[in-house]
């Protein structure tokens, strides 16, 4: 069957010349292959917007999948479609097929006090409670990913403000860290006496609390969302609050307190603006500004309102 050897083809297309993640390679490969399954399709001219139509039914119809799920499904088919004409075969327009409407997300965030007890709620006299407060320093000052942040290098130039760090798709950028954070992993890396390479590592339960853990190799983006929740919950927050929260708590602080969209996505490695603007519905700082000099100005002055 042609088209198996060509999402094959298509798949590696993604991961060498693309340079996608090889998670992103597993979950387009799953895609189309429930597409295929569905609809029977064998060559690529088989590929018709009735079969794609009828495999869109069929996805909104299973209840449990959501409707980003189903958006995820109909991109890796238009992007599929893409490379066969690309490489010269007869295939559906890829324009022919509408990408569903999805709702903006809401992005939650919690209040200023709430933020400042909850990177604050890690003890100062434990290996354990140093890691965990240069963690959540590190998430809010640098807005990484939780995959990012459990590969970060230890040996960090600690003079210079910055990291490169390597994101999505390999791509590098630079983060900045703030004094705070800076002061939370020097304190940290001070009470380390391991050699491990990683700057944020796993650590064994302990029996005796006089005693320092053993460092048992890197953290792991469980271990790090259990403590977040941790702390949450020790800081009295009764929202959820998870570490890619406190990446969207990076960049709505940094948009209310006048950052440009632009900056904001380079420093979270969006490779869209579009991926950003998620945010300006709760942080536009010149909206406000506009309704503040403008809103209302009679009854502020005192002025009778005229009548209509």
């Amino acid at each position: 069957m042609i088209i198996k050897k060509l999402i094959k083809e298509y798949l590696d297309y993604l991961e060498i010349e693309k340079n996608r993640s090889p998670k992103t390679r597993e979950n387009y490969g799953r895609y189309l292959k429930k597409f295929i399954a569905f609809s029977g399709v064998k060559e690529p001219e088989d590929i018709s917007a009735d079969s794609i139509k009828k495999f869109r039914v069929a996805l909104a119809r299973d209840g449990g999948m959501k409707k980003i799920t189903q958006t995820y499904y109909v991109i890796a088919i238009r992007n599929f479609l893409k490379y066969l004409i690309k490489n010269d075969y007869d295939a559906l327009s890829p324009d022919k097929i509408e990408l569903p409407k999805i709702a903006r997300r809401q992005i939650e965030i919690v209040e200023y006090g709430d933020l400042e007890r909850f990177l604050s709620a890690p003890p100062q006299n434990t290996l354990r409670g140093l890691r965990d407060r240069a963690i959540l320093e590190m998430f809010f000052s640098t807005g990484l990913r939780i995959s990012e942040l459990c590969n970060l290098d230890r040996y960090i130039n600690m003079k210079r403000d910055e990291i490169t760090v390597r994101g999505k798709g390999e791509k590098l950028r630079v983060v900045f860290l703030s004094a705070r954070a800076k002061a939370a992993v020097k304190n940290y890396l001070e009470k380390r006496t391991d050699a491990l390479e990683y700057l944020f590592v796993s650590l064994a339960r302990q029996t005796n609390p006089l005693k320092e853990p053993r460092v048992i190799g890197k953290i792991t983006p469980r271990a790090i969302q259990r403590l977040v929740d941790y702390y949450r919950r020790k800081a009295g927050i009764a929202k959820r609050l998870t570490p890619h929260q406190i990446r969207h708590q990076f960049a709505t602080d940094l948009l209310i307190n006048g950052a440009d969209l632009r900056s904001v996505q380079e420093m979270l490695g969006h490779s869209s603006i579009s991926t950003t603007q998620i945010y300006t519905h709760v942080t536009n700082k010149e909206l406000r500004n506009v309704h503040r000099a403008f809103h209302a100005l009679r009854r502020r002055s005192g002025q009778a309102p005229r009548n209509t």
